[in-house]
């Protein structure tokens, strides 16, 4: 959800030329900016060294929900593939901007009963000890998909009809898809003053 809507927000967006969209499979948006890469081994980057030394900016969007993996995979995808990516990446080019879609409730202590807590924790610890020039963590809430994916879980499905009542409610928990993604590209393009960005901070940023 959120990478497909970085995708069309860069496509919108004059300051980006060229989007380089590495995915396990095809996507569905076209356009002259994007260029596929598909790549089927996330823990390992043989191969593209060339691609990260010309890339100025990665947004890190891949991941899944808690409710449809088991806990091994899920510390898989969440950690073990952001770190092998960062670490190809970084080394290709050290002076990458690296931005990380982690998600409120991240549990620096590591010590959260929730998994998603606990790992997307482990993995911003993991990304700050890197001592990256330039590193971002967004943490989004709930986040309001403004086109359908197929691919969504069962679980976040369940709060799409209540997001009306929480934009009410608790306005500050909820962000629209292409809000987040507006606001994740104004930190590639003009960086930000913290390392971590809370979901208040990125609906600021995304009419700011």
């Amino acid at each position: 959800m959120v990478g497909a809507e970085v995708l069309r927000q860069a496509i919108l967006d004059d300051k980006i030329t060229e989007v380089i969209a590495l995915v396990r499979g095809p996507i569905e948006i076209e356009h002259p900016k994007i260029k596929t890469i598909i790549h089927k081994d996330f823990m390992d980057y043989t191969g593209l060294e060339e691609v990260f030394k010309n890339t100025d900016v990665c947004l890190w969007c891949l991941g899944i929900s808690q409710t449809q993996v088991n806990k091994e995979k899920y510390h898989e995808i969440t950690y073990d593939y952001t770190m092998a990516a960062a670490k190809a990446m970084v080394k290709a080019k050290p002076d990458l901007t690296f931005i990380f879609t982690s998600g409120e409730g991240a549990d620096q202590t590591e010590k959260s009963r929730t998994i998603f807590a606990r790992v997307k924790g482990k993995t911003e610890n993991a990304l700050i000890r890197m001592g990256m020039k330039h590193l971002y963590i967004v943490r989004p809430a709930g986040i309001k998909p403004i086109h359908k994916n197929p691919k969504t879980s069962w679980f976040n499905k369940m709060f799409i009809p209540l997001f009306p009542i929480f934009e009410v409610i608790t306005p500050n928990f909820v962000i629209a898809s292409d809000k987040l993604a507006i606001a994740m590209l104004k930190i590639a393009n003009n960086g930000y003053q913290e390392t971590i960005i809370d979901n208040k901070k990125l609906k600021e940023l995304s009419v700011s």
